[in-house]
């Protein structure tokens, strides 16, 4: 492995100690020549796998002719894109930015807009606890983790905070307070340990928000770009939102984010009210165009459906009985493991076997393998991660 020269970084990280140099598909190089199996696609991103061909040849042609021009002209790029992503999330409207976090703040700037336009003088938002919605001064707040916002009090004001998963808490806050416009919410929650809602729960947020006037807000970030087995998660559960938003897979590496709107929402934001002087150049549009093309000529949320349906069976059936499981869950290729017990370890000691996992809401091992993995390489990650599993709940007993 090449020397460490890290000393000029922040520490905002605790990094594995691996560096690859280069990708193909589902697997990793690092500078040895061994190989690893992605069982994470960079959080969520490379949907695609690494060094798609298609993603490459469109960065590599739109390097060679116009990378940026900035938001004060035209680019044709973005009114295609922004096109493609309306007609399949049933939008209306697209602002494009460079990561999750800047689309979930676009979304949040939308329903406080949505609530002055009604009169309401402190616009407040419902969100969820174990939410993660990001790392700015608004998204930690709506966050629902308090290890992401400790140390950086004061919060944004204008959230109140409800248990995922339970209707009757967001009517009572709908009985109790005439702030509220909206609801942001993750149709599956990822950081929050890949947590998925009772059946129904979406659609009696739909109904409420409907009652009320408040927008649904659904962060995709994690959940969109085919990774639930449908361009959308909240697709997949028969749910249109007023407000999606996307990040993470949409650039299959390259940085982009995208608010999308239908409806009143769609028309809320004028000139100056809101920018990004990166959002939706030509490079990242380019990438994205690429992205969605692969998605739809190869089928992927389909497959991801497939995949992930036959990888949590396989998981069960391997894990079926071992004391310290407590439930193999998820939707698609959005896969998670619930442990009785804090499991960090684990992803140190899948690197060491050539696999990439990650741990999140301390007991659950995460799996976000690429659309594109195929069925041998599923099963040897679902194989390799069930043994992890066990030898490490048995070394533990």
């Amino acid at each position: 492995m090449a020397d460490r020269n890290d000393g000029a970084l922040m520490a905002t990280y605790a990094r594995l100690p691996v560096a690859f140099e280069r990708g193909e598909g589902v697997w990793l190089y690092d500078g040895e020549g061994r190989r690893y199996l992605d069982g994470v696609s960079g959080i969520g991103v490379c949907g695609l796998g690494h060094a798609h061909p298609a993603v490459g040849e469109a960065l590599c042609r739109q390097a060679r002719t116009l990378v940026h021009t900035s938001n004060l002209y035209r680019i044709p790029l973005q009114e295609t894109l922004a096109g493609r992503l309306c007609a399949l999330a049933g939008m209306e409207a697209a602002f494009f930015c460079n990561s999750g976090a800047e689309a979930n703040e676009a979304a949040i700037k939308l329903a406080r807009l949505h609530g002055r336009r009604r009169g309401v003088a402190v616009p407040t938002v419902v969100v969820m606890e174990g939410s993660f919605h990001g790392r700015t001064l608004a998204t930690l707040s709506a966050t629902g983790s308090r290890r992401v916002q400790a140390g950086f009090e004061p919060l944004v004001q204008g959230f109140v905070r409800v248990p995922y998963g339970d209707l009757e808490a967001v009517r009572t806050v709908a009985r109790n307070s005439a702030d509220v416009v909206a609801v942001l919410v993750e149709p599956v929650q990822g950081e929050g340990g890949v947590v998925v809602p009772p059946e129904g729960y979406l659609a009696g947020l739909r109904e409420i928000c409907d009652a009320e006037g408040w927008l649904l807000m659904l962060d995709e970030v994690q959940t969109g770009v085919g990774r639930c087995g449908a361009f959308l998660a909240g697709q997949a559960m028969g749910v249109r939102a007023d407000v999606v938003t996307l990040a993470k897979g949409l650039g299959n590496g390259m940085p982009i984010g995208a608010c999308l709107a239908r409806g009143e929402a769609a028309g809320l934001f004028t000139p100056g009210s809101h920018g990004s002087t990166f959002g939706g150049n030509p490079l990242a549009c380019a990438a994205a165009l690429a992205v969605l093309d692969t998605l739809e000529r190869e089928g992927l949320p389909a497959r991801a459906a497939r995949t992930g349906e036959w990888m949590r069976g396989r998981l069960r059936e391997a894990l079926a009985g071992v004391a310290g499981v407590r439930e193999v869950r998820g939707l698609g290729l959005m896969i998670g493991i619930e442990l009785d017990r804090p499991c960090a370890a684990l992803a140190g000691e899948a690197l060491e076997r050539g696999l990439l996992v990650n741990v999140t809401a301390e007991r659950v091992v995460r799996l976000l393998p690429p659309l594109v993995i195929g069925e041998g390489e599923a099963a040897t990650l679902a194989d390799g991660v069930a043994t992890l599993v066990r030898e490490f709940l048995a070394a533990a007993a």
